[in-house]
C-alpha cells in the first residue's frame, strides 16, 4: 500500500511539474512574439533626450541580384514604405514566417515593396532558393545575396530578419527571428 501511494505521489508531482511548465512554456512564447519588433530608436544606444530617441536613421543601400543576374540596390525601392527580410530556404523559422510574407505580398503590393534577400551564401545557391520559392509559389520578389553586401550592411546574422522602412528611406523597425502575421502587419503599419 506504500509503494502505492508514493508511485500516485510521483505521479502527481510529476503532472503538476508537466502542467506548469506548459503554462509557462505558452505564456512565455506569448511574450516573445509581442517583443520581437524593435524599433530603430529603441535600438540606440545612451539616447536619453527625448529628440535623439525619436531621431531617424537613413536604411544604408546595398547590392543585391535578381534572378537574371542583374543589379538591384534598395535605394532602387526608395518611395514607397519597404519590408526587407534577409531569408534562407534551409531556415526552418524563415520558411514558417513566408506564407505571411506572401499573403500581406498578395495583399499590398501595390502599397509596400517586399524585398527578399536570399543569403546566398554557404550552403544556399540560387538555385535551391529558386527551387524553394518555385516549390510553393511564392510570387514575391527574390533577390539573391551572393557578395554578402546586404547581410554585411545590415548585420543579418540570424536568420529571418525583417526590416521596416518608410517611404523615405529612414529604418524604423526591425524584428530578429521568425514574425507572425500580426507582428508583420504592426511592422507594416509603422512605415504606411
Amino acid at each position: 500500500m506504500k509503494n502505492k501511494r508514493t508511485l500516485l505521489l510521483i505521479i502527481l508531482v510529476f503532472a503538476l511539474l508537466i502542467g506548469g511548465a506548459t503554462l509557462l512554456y505558452r505564456q512565455l512564447g506569448q511574450n516573445i512574439t509581442a517583443e520581437r519588433l524593435s524599433t530603430q530608436a529603441a535600438q540606440q544606444e545612451g539616447s536619453n533626450d527625448e529628440s535623439e530617441t525619436e531621431q531617424k536613421t537613413k536604411a544604408p543601400d546595398f547590392t543585391v541580384y535578381d534572378a537574371e543576374g542583374n543589379e538591384v540596390h534598395l535605394s532602387d525601392y526608395v518611395g514607397k514604405p519597404i519590408v526587407l527580410n534577409f531569408w534562407a530556404s534551409w531556415c526552418g523559422p524563415c520558411q514558417m514566417e513566408m506564407p505571411d510574407f506572401h499573403e500581406k505580398y498578395l495583399v499590398l503590393s501595390e502599397e509596400v515593396n517586399f524585398l527578399m534577400v536570399n543569403m546566398t551564401t554557404g550552403r544556399e545557391t540560387m538555385e535551391s532558393a529558386s527551387a524553394f520559392i518555385e516549390k510553393h509559389e511564392y510570387s514575391f520578389p527574390v533577390f539573391y545575396d551572393i557578395n554578402s553586401d546586404a547581410a554585411l550592411t545590415y548585420g543579418a546574422y540570424s536568420l529571418p530578419t525583417t526590416f521596416f522602412i518608410d517611404a523615405d528611406g529612414y529604418a524604423v523597425a526591425q524584428a530578429t527571428g521568425a514574425i507572425d502575421a500580426e507582428t508583420l502587419q504592426k511592422g507594416i503599419d509603422m512605415i504606411r
